[in-house]
């Protein structure tokens, strides 16, 4: 009697242990599952872009500048990225997203890049100046140097890509047999995304006042591809390589409404950014 008792007993524990070990082992991690998780990120940028056609139109004149060459304009490290007051100065990422599902995320930011001409290049001019001296004439493929005088095209303040993304996330912990994802996990991200340019244009035209102000000048669209590194399940690191391409056909250029300038080009960004994704 005494013997089935002990064993009645012994088997409870043995059952009570077993059953704890089990849910201990099936208890999920929080960094297990992304559905319903809210993320932000702000970091900085360095851009490249493609060479440019740029037409020029308003009274008087009517040309198109060909393979204009153009680069960004890099703060490096610098105080102002973290500054409240001058945080917006850099080139700079900034974007608030939501998972709708474990994978998928949808997100709304703005990528604030910088745009310059590089000056005194020689590039070919076509079309004509008219009543502008010193640069009259009609132009057919004609080589011309963009001295300041002539022009000095920015999109400085900045070049502006306001963009949904939607993207897919993949832990790739496991392959490189990290097992507590909740104290460090590996992501590899990529996405899709669509928007408008709400470029700051500093252009100094043939002489002309400078119009310097935010306007909707075209649209955008963009493909990435990015790492993502979360520790202690709410802080990450993300890198990201984005191209896309960019077509703006209402560019403002001086104080006339009617002298506008068009081009399109495609772009690359290298960014680096910090965040936190957490739920509400």
């Amino acid at each position: 009697m005494k013997k089935n008792i002990l064993f009645s007993i012994l088997f409870f524990f043995i059952f009570l242990q077993i059953n704890f070990a089990q849910k201990t082992s099936s208890a999920e991690k929080y960094t297990a599952h992304n559905k319903g998780k809210f993320y932000i990120y702000w970091g900085g940028n360095r851009e490249s872009f493609s060479k440019s056609d740029i037409h020029f139109k308003g009274n008087g004149y009517d040309f198109t500048l060909y393979d204009v060459q153009a680069k960004d304009k890099p703060k490096g490290w610098h105080v102002d990225y973290v500054n409240p007051a001058r945080m917006t100065i850099p080139q700079t990422n900034f974007r608030i997203g939501y998972f709708f599902t474990d994978h998928y995320n949808v997100s709304i930011g703005l990528d604030h890049m910088k745009y310059v001409v590089t000056p005194n290049q020689i590039v070919n001019i076509k079309g004509y100046i008219d009543g502008i001296p010193p640069f009259n004439g009609l132009y057919n493929n004609d080589p011309i140097a963009l001295t300041e005088d002539f022009l000095k095209f920015e999109h400085t303040d900045g070049l502006n890509y306001i963009n949904t993304e939607i993207c897919r996330v993949d832990d790739i912990s496991s392959f490189l047999n990290l097992t507590n994802t909740d104290f460090f996990q590996i992501n590899i991200t990529e996405g899709v995304g669509t928007g408008i340019l709400l470029p700051k244009t500093n252009a100094t035209l043939l002489g002309k006042k400078r119009h310097d102000d935010f306007h909707i000048s075209g649209y955008g669209v963009s493909a990435k591809v990015g790492l993502n590194l979360i520790f202690f399940k709410h802080f990450f690191i993300q890198a990201e390589l984005k191209g896309g391409y960019i077509d703006m056909p209402d560019i403002r250029t001086t104080d006339d409404s009617s002298d506008k300038a068009s081009q399109h080009f495609y772009f690359l960004q290298r960014i680096i950014t910090f965040g936190g994704i957490f739920k509400l």
